[in-house]
């Protein structure tokens, strides 16, 4: 299965915003990741899993709410 650079690049930008957030083992594991993306050096199967392991860890793929309801639609209030 091949991994793509561009992919562990979208990993790594997006783990930066949470690394006062990780664990020592973690921000140590990572910043190892950020050293051999720095050395443009595409990562293995197993290291490409664990960094998509992190990735998943601390980027909650929520739903987007819908709040249409607290807002006043205009056209129906006027009979339209």
């Amino acid at each position: 299965m091949a991994y793509y650079y561009r992919d562990q690049k979208k990993y790594l930008e997006e783990l930066k915003r949470f690394e006062s957030k990780l664990q020592p083992k973690e921000l140590e594991e990572y910043k190892m990741f950020v050293k051999r993306h720095k050395d443009e050096e595409e990562f293995d199967s197993i290291s490409f899993g664990k960094l998509k392991a992190l990735y998943e860890k601390y980027t909650a793929q929520r739903e987007k709410k819908n709040y249409d309801h607290f807002f006043k639609k205009t056209d129906e209030e006027n009979g339209k």
